[in-house]
């Protein structure tokens, strides 16, 4: 059993172009964008045409396509092209760090290349490698997060978790173990609704959908949505700062803050923190065209009159809102994820700090639970001298 997303980007040798399932239009429509060039690849991965893992994929693709594209060249002039299309790919989505880890490594194994045959095999072979290792990493990291849920586990998550949500899926299924999901439907392109609860019905699991606005709700509620109370949050990261800071979706602050609020754990999950972002503050965060909050999926929503709007794609979940970071090599409290660099990517996942099953809806888990996020405050509201204390 596998998801139509599982395998969204090919690279079509014979005709020389990247296929890429355009997302955007997913699942009315099976729409396939042909990039010829990996300048067009870049448009496609900015444009939104693929996001979560599929820029990486992507980049990938894009690098293989610039590699067949320099055969006929002078070994200079080679090595040139594909600089030029590794940093388009690499930048095309400032916040995702995937296309420029995967570009940087690629580009790295052709470097003592001393003819443009073999560079053009080396950027071959690193790019496939890159993908594979890639998801072999998502099964790796799924089971990791596995193990710090429940036996059988109600989850809530936001926006679209590509790789990482199959990994999950299939380390679950390794295990014999059953997970119900709550899906966010994630304005503006309405990934979560689209994409993530397609997958997961493609993949015959249970899943609830819910506009982003209901999530606190989902969560505070004793009695939960679907089969009872949400045990976790879990989602993605685009990328995790080594202080723990995790960047995603935008709305995953405010599911991990109304998360804390009422006790119940958020882990995030990420094949790797990045090294190169000592906190949340070194990270871009990617501003998009206000425009698309406008309108979804192309139809205008606001009222003709309304012509301000603002997109920020992703928010900074701070450490302290984060209960664990699941990573390839295991799982880490948010101040020490940058162990996993020294953690032994072999070792046996060993549960940490497992999820307790939340109480029942005769016994809901307390508001203010000991998660308490710094940014919310419950005063007493005194009266002001000339109002009766009474």
């Amino acid at each position: 059993m596998s998801a139509t997303l599982e395998n969204s980007v090919v690279l079509d040798e014979a005709a020389g172009v990247v296929r890429i399932l355009d997302r955007r239009v997913f699942p009315a429509r099976i729409e396939w964008v042909d990039a010829t060039t990996p300048d067009e690849v870049a448009t496609a991965i900015r444009d939104m045409v693929t996001q979560s893992s599929g820029p990486l994929y992507a980049a990938t693709a894009g690098m293989a396509l610039a590699a067949l594209q320099v055969r006929g060249l002078p070994l200079g002039e080679a090595r040139t092209a594909l600089g030029r299309a590794g940093r388009a790919l690499a930048t095309a989505r400032p916040t995702n760090a995937h296309p420029r880890d995967a570009v940087a490594r690629i580009l790295a194994a052709g470097r003592d290349a001393d003819d443009t045959a073999a560079l053009v095999d080396a950027t071959l072979e690193t790019a496939a490698a890159v993908d594979r290792d890639y998801r072999e990493a998502s099964l790796r990291l799924g089971r990791a997060t596995l193990s710090l849920l429940p036996e059988s586990p109600r989850i809530l998550t936001h926006c679209w978790a590509d790789a990482y949500l199959f990994g999950l899926v299939a380390a679950a299924r390794e295990a014999g173990r059953e997970i119900e999901w709550i899906a966010t439907e994630t304005r503006p392109y309405l990934q979560g609704a689209r994409l993530t609860a397609h997958s997961l019905r493609e993949l015959d699991q249970r899943v609830t959908l819910i506009t982003d606005g209901m999530a606190a709700a989902a969560l505070a509620s004793p009695n939960g949505v679907g089969a009872g109370p949400i045990d976790a949050v879990v989602t993605a990261a685009d990328r995790v700062a080594l202080d723990g800071s995790v960047v995603n979706k935008v709305g995953t602050l405010a599911h991990a803050a109304a998360a804390a609020a009422f006790g119940i754990p958020y882990i995030a999950m990420v094949e790797a923190p990045d090294p190169g972002a000592p906190t949340g503050d070194d990270i871009v965060i990617e501003d998009r065209d206000p425009r698309e909050v406008l309108e979804v999926l192309g139809h205008r929503t606001a009222s003709p009159l309304v012509t301000e709007a603002w997109y920020p794609a992703f928010d900074v979940t701070p450490p302290r809102l984060v209960t664990r970071i699941a990573t390839s090599r295991g799982t880490f409290a948010p101040d020490r994820v940058g162990e996993h660099f020294t953690a032994d990517p072999d070792a046996p996942v060993a549960a940490a700090v497992t999820v307790v099953r939340r109480r029942s809806p005769e016994r809901p888990a307390p508001v203010a639970a000991t998660l308490q996020p710094d940014t919310i405050a419950f005063r007493p509201v005194s009266p002001t001298p000339d109002e009766d204390p009474s």
